[in-house]
């Protein structure tokens, strides 16, 4: 049997698709009854809303130890998707006790349970830093402590520190980067905030560079990299690297909407960051902008896809296309 964890999550719920469609028992884990309805809604959206009735969800917490006893009975495989995304520096703590120590628990249950493999659902935020006259961020680039990380990058690092003990200790392992996943289904959270803006006139763009990738190619080549040989091993899942104003004029196209007109420059989105965290400081808000991501929106970062389709001599599917498809639904 597989265990899915994050299975309410852009990832996780597509991937539970994905190995039902293919015959796969798997059990996943929920920590409220309303998050499960995001997942069938997914299936009910690909109209296989039979196949959901196939998932064995028991109620249950990554960073709940005891919580977990019960999970692992007879299972084989593990996919950690489970994770916390914020950018609010308010949330470090929650960032770390659910990202690194929720890793630590999958990873030692892991081991104790004698599972056959684990695969981490990880970031490109978690891979290394350029060094000098370096261009492309490949899977060997090293983590610089010295530069600016969000706290939610760092968090993901720290859980794939987790990944690597499980792997010194004798679990197989397999992780995954993949860059910011486009998918239908959750427009309320991650990527899919993007359509929602655009779609109510979204009147700012940066241009900014950054790595893209349909959450199909996700789900496919995570599965494919568990079922080979390939293991004890990390890869970067990203399909084009694309500036924000390509991509938010690309959405607007595909919805029909106008695009963003108005290009804010490091300045003005410096001094968004500023504004932000005078607000949240003085009036209570909730961070919605950290330095490192204001850094990011205008940064260009490239990377490099050449190990994944060397590794499964495959290709991505392309950027533009899929926000075309994923529009009409």
């Amino acid at each position: 049997m597989v265990l899915v964890t994050g299975g309410t999550g852009l990832v996780g719920a597509h991937l539970l698709l994905h190995l039902i469609e293919n015959g796969e028992s798997v059990r996943a884990i929920y920590r409220n009854l309303d998050a499960i309805q995001k997942t069938k809604d997914l299936f009910s959206l690909y109209k296989k809303e039979a196949l959901f009735e196939k998932i064995d969800w028991i109620q249950a917490d990554i960073t709940d130890v005891p919580s977990l006893e019960l999970i692992f009975e007879n299972i084989e495989y593990v996919y950690h998707c489970a994770a916390l995304i914020s950018f609010d520096p308010k949330d470090e703590d929650l960032l770390r006790k659910t990202n690194i120590e929720g890793t630590a628990n999958m990873v030692n249950f892991c081991i104790a349970k004698n599972v056959k493999k684990l695969c981490f659902v990880s970031s490109i935020s978690a891979l290394g830093d350029l060094k000098e006259n370096e261009k492309i961020i490949t899977e060997e680039a090293e983590w610089n402590p010295e530069k600016p990380h969000s706290d939610y990058a760092i968090s993901k690092y720290g859980a794939e520190m987790e990944i690597w003990r499980g792997q010194q200790e004798g679990l197989e392992t397999v992780i995954v980067n993949p860059g910011v996943i486009l998918g239908p289904g959750f427009w309320k959270q991650g990527s899919g905030l993007l359509f929602k803006k655009v779609a109510n006139g979204l009147t700012f763009y940066t241009k900014g560079t950054t790595g893209f990738v349909a959450v199909p190619d996700v789900v496919r080549m995570t599965v494919e990299l568990m079922k080979n040989e390939h293991s004890n091993d990390r890869f970067t899942l990203v399909a084009e690297n694309i500036t924000f104003q390509d991509l938010l004029n690309s959405i607007a196209d595909s919805l029909k909407v106008k695009r963003p007109l108005m290009h804010a420059n490091p300045l003005m989105v410096t001094l968004a960051y500023k504004i932000d965290w005078f607000l949240s400081n003085v009036l209570g808000q909730k961070r919605k902008l950290d330095r490192a991501t204001a850094k990011a929106s205008y940064s260009r970062n490239y990377y490099s896809n050449e190990k994944i389709k060397t590794a499964l001599q495959t290709e991505f599917l392309d950027i533009h296309q899929y926000i075309k498809d994923i529009s009409k639904l």
